[in-house]
């Protein structure tokens, strides 16, 4: 039988170092697990939970619930609480699970969701992004800039790495925002919902570790035109000449102009310039 963790798991209080702001509002909480749709064949990996918010509404909802936890205080509590042969405390750091081997061992794809801390977004989405093969959909809390970010338009300010990357291996949406009064401590920051549907089939039939690296550089260079950001490519000197010396119009625009389609495209072309001065 479940029980109410609150009574161990109350006196704890946020780690700062962890980035650690708990979901206080029962409402959101159960808004946030609602919206998921769950199935008894689903597998979830809950990232940090923390005081159990979310655990708490997505114990016995799936085949499986895999809660990676990496504060030690209260994992412990949330075994005495919440562990079942349906749900399963780590006290792991979720960057460092292989997603992958999950998914083979359950032979199923993997959903990811969590009241993340806001400095290990990027980093967060990043790895999953590493491993997107193994993952239906990512459903995480994030600080509202950054979800701006991740959904944003070409030709805004908001457009960059993250938004690129993501709609390279999935579909982002925000669910809905949420107020700092949700939380404890309150953050100084507004927080949104988002929601990443990750695509079922690889859609860009490019090197995905080169269309990162394209990317990262460019957007490094914003400002500065195609041209002039792929002089920082990392490649040979000869390799690089020729890439700057495309005669494309792609080279002329800067990072934020481009779709995901045309950083497809021109990942396609360096990679081929580079393939041939390998051989």
């Amino acid at each position: 039988m479940l029980t109410d963790p609150s009574s161990s798991i109350r006196h704890i209080k946020p780690k700062q170092s962890l980035g650690q702001n708990f979901l206080i509002d029962d409402n959101i909480a159960r808004n946030i697990v609602r919206d998921l749709h769950l199935t008894d064949e689903d597998v979830v990996i809950e990232i940090g939970p923390g005081k159990g918010a979310l655990t708490k509404h997505l114990a016995g909802k799936a085949r499986l619930l895999i809660a990676m936890e990496i504060d030690g205080r209260v994992v412990e509590d949330l075994q005495a609480s919440y562990g079942s042969p349906s749900t399963e405390i780590l006290h792991q750091d979720f960057l460092d699970s292989s997603l992958s081997a999950l998914k083979k061992k359950y032979r199923q794809k993997l959903r990811l969701i969590g009241n993340i801390p806001y400095h290990l977004t990027s980093s967060i989405l990043f790895k999953a992004f590493e491993e997107h093969a193994a993952l239906q959909d990512i459903t995480i809390m994030v600080q509202r800039e950054v979800a701006q970010r991740i959904t944003g338009k070409p030709s805004t300010k908001e457009y960059g790495i993250l938004a690129v990357l993501t709609r390279f291996y999935g579909e982002p949406k925000i669910l809905f925002n949420v107020s700092p009064n949700c939380f404890y401590p309150k953050p100084k920051v507004e927080s949104s919902v988002l929601r990443i549907d990750m695509h079922a089939k690889k859609v860009y039939q490019v090197d995905e570790k080169l269309f990162t690296l394209v990317v990262k550089t460019t957007f490094g260079k914003r400002r500065k035109t195609l041209r002039n950001c792929l002089r920082y490519l990392p490649f040979e000197e000869d390799a690089v000449k020729q890439v700057i010396s495309m005669e494309n119009l792609m080279l002329e625009k800067r990072p934020e102009q481009l779709t995901v389609d045309q950083f497809a495209d021109l990942t396609e072309l360096i990679g081929s310039i580079v393939s041939n001065n390998n051989r």
